[in-house]
C-alpha cells in the first residue's frame, strides 16, 4: 500500500488534521445526529433537524465534517465506537457472538440501520466518500474475528475443517446482509442468524481453565 493511501486509512481510525479543533463541539453534534438518524435514516431534512436542535446553521454543522457525506460517515463511526465500548464491558466465549448482541440492539434504531445499509452499498463505488471508511472498518473487524477464531481452533473449540478467515468473512457478510433483510421484514431475528453461525462452527463449552474472551465490535 502506498504511503498516501496508508495515511488516509489511518486518518479514519484516528481522525486528526483540520478536525482536531472543536472536538467537543463535534461530539455534541454527533450525539444529536445519532438521535436524528435513528429516526430518519439518511433521508428527510436531516441536517436542518440537527442544526435546529443544536441552535446552529446547517452550514455551521457541516463545517465540522466537511460535507453531508462526511457527517454521515462520522455518525457511523460514532455508532461503532459506542457499540464497541458497550461490548467491551461484557464477556463472550467466542468472537462472533458480540455481533449478534449488537444486531439485536440495532432493532431499536431502525434509521441507523437504514443509514448503514445505504452507505455500505454506496461504498462499493471506488470514488464514494465512504469507501475508505468501510475498507478500514471491515478490515479491522476481519482481523479481530480471524484472530479470535484462530485462538478457538487452537483450543480445540472450533471445527478444524473450516478456516478462521472463511468464517470471519461469512459472519461479516451475514451481519451486513441480514440488516437489509430486516429492513424489508422487521420480524427477522438478526441476532439469530449470527447465533446459527456460532452453533455450526464453535464448541459452546470452553475447556476447564480456558480464558473467556472480551467481545469485539460487530
Amino acid at each position: 500500500m502506498d504511503p498516501e493511501r496508508a495515511a488516509r486509512l489511518a486518518n479514519i481510525r484516528t481522525p486528526r488534521g483540520r478536525y482536531a479543533k472543536g472536538v467537543r463541539r463535534r461530539k455534541e453534534i454527533l450525539a444529536v445526529a445519532l438521535d436524528v438518524f435513528a429516526m430518519l435514516g439518511e433521508k428527510g431534512a436531516l441536517i436542518k433537524e440537527i442544526a435546529d436542535r443544536m441552535g446552529m446553521s446547517q452550514a455551521g454543522v457541516l463545517r465540522y465534517f466537511g460535507s453531508r457525506e462526511g457527517l454521515l460517515i462520522w455518525a457511523l463511526a460514532e455508532r461503532d465506537r459506542l457499540a464497541k465500548e458497550r461490548i467491551a464491558q461484557e464477556s463472550y466465549a467466542d468472537p462472533i457472538s458480540p455481533m449478534a448482541v449488537t444486531l439485536r440492539r440495532s432493532g431499536d434504531v431502525a434509521g441507523l440501520v437504514r443509514l448503514y445499509v445505504s452507505m455500505a452499498a454506496a461504498s462499493g463505488f471506488p470514488d464514494h466518500p465512504a469507501r475508505d471508511f468501510f475498507e478500514v472498518r471491515n478490515g479491522d473487524i476481519l482481523i479481530a474475528l480471524r484472530e479470535g477464531l484462530a485462538e478457538l481452533r487452537a483450543q480445540g473449540r472450533m471445527r478444524p475443517d473450516v478456516s478462521p478467515d472463511a468464517i470471519a468473512r461469512l459472519a461479516l457478510a451475514a451481519a451486513d446482509g441480514i440488516q437489509h433483510q430486516w429492513l424489508l421484514d422487521p420480524t427477522v431475528d438478526m441476532g439469530g442468524v449470527i447465533d446459527t453461525i456460532v452453533a455450526l462452527v464453535v464448541d459452546p463449552a470452553p475447556p476447564p481453565g480456558s480464558r473467556v474472551r472480551k467481545g469485539d465490535r460487530p
